[in-house]
């Protein structure tokens, strides 16, 4: 049996997901494999996490790349609390009731961003429905917090699809952060089942307002495969990326993170990805990265700086 519970915690993780089947979990290929984190770097890493009472998605969502982050001093901050409003069946993240927002969180992770030193960084969260505003304002005031404190840093957020909140996409994009990513996740035929919670057409126009409100700030989705998705239907996500005129595309292997969650239903080939990424390329993206791995955040610094060049060469070419 899989226990859904955390280790420090006796509050059940998924309790939504407690009374589901267990799926049988696929052995890893071996390209899929990483090694187990524990560098000097990573410890120090993780104690400026500990010490400023942040979370990162890199813990939560038991992301196979910590390793290699926390060791180059990279991490991804998840800001307004760890717990979620929505229930994904591919996500790890806790489910259940949030707590009332840390007014001091966007010190405390602009102060850990000009300790780690950190040229380049990612800022996520959970959902959080329960807020007026989807939190909106909160990732306003954490982006405008390490601009005061570390102006060089370059600021990339990855935000919840904010459905149903009037305003709140104005509000983030006026912060001005350098980088807006919001995950697709999946192709729309699996919504109902991997991401009940969100609307993909209403995810694409999310994107599409970015563009239409600022359109110098670099756009950025992510999805998973190896959900059940086809690969005409993959193509097709594509198109509708570049309708809303996104300018960076990543697509990595979808992990289960227990036996409750949403089953791997295969792992695509190292030479799928390529050719995923071959036929993004062509579509007009600046930027793709396409591999098992592949993460929002992962290598996020030197994306943007790829970012940055291959949209000046384009520029450059007329």
């Amino acid at each position: 049996m899989v226990t859904l519970i955390d280790s420090l915690d006796t509050r059940p993780r998924h309790p939504e997901k407690a009374n589901r089947p267990e799926n049988e979990m696929l052995r890893k290929p071996d390209w899929i494999r990483v090694k187990a984190p524990g560098s000097p770097i990573y410890k120090e890493t993780q104690q400026i996490v500990r010490e400023n009472g942040l979370v990162t998605v890199c813990e939560e969502a038991g992301c196979p790349n910590i390793g290699e982050c926390w060791s180059k001093k990279h991490a991804t901050m998840m800001i307004m609390g760890e717990i979620c409003t929505r229930a994904c069946a591919f996500c790890n993240v806790r489910t259940g009731l949030p707590t009332a927002l840390d007014p001091m969180e966007p010190e405390k992770v602009a102060n850990a961003v000009e300790k780690l030193g950190l040229a380049h960084v990612v800022i996520t969260s959970v959902d959080r429905d329960d807020l007026p505003d989807g939190g909106a304002e909160h990732f306003a005031q954490v982006i405008r917090a390490i601009r005061a404190r570390t102006p060089k840093t370059t600021i990339e957020i990855l935000t919840p699809d904010f459905l149903r909140k009037d305003g709140a996409l104005e509000i983030v994009v006026a912060a001005k952060p350098d980088v807006f990513n919001h995950n697709l996740e999946t192709v729309p035929s699996k919504y109902l089942k991997v991401r009940p919670g969100a609307r993909y057409f209403h995810s694409i126009r999310l994107l599409q307002r970015v563009k239409e409100l600022d359109p110098t700030m670099f756009t950025k989705s992510g999805i998973m495969v190896g959900l059940g998705e086809e690969r005409n239907e993959v193509l097709q996500l594509m198109d509708d990326l570049r309708s809303a005129d996104v300018d960076f595309l990543t697509i990595g292997q979808y992990l289960a993170p227990t036996k409750k969650h949403h089953p791997v239903q295969r792992f695509v080939s190292p030479e799928e990805f390529k050719s995923f990424a071959t036929v993004a390329t062509t579509k007009g993206f600046l930027l793709v990265s396409s591999s098992p791995l592949t993460r929002s955040s992962h290598h996020a610094g030197e994306d943007f700086e790829q970012l940055r060049a291959n949209r000046m060469a384009k520029l450059a070419h007329g």
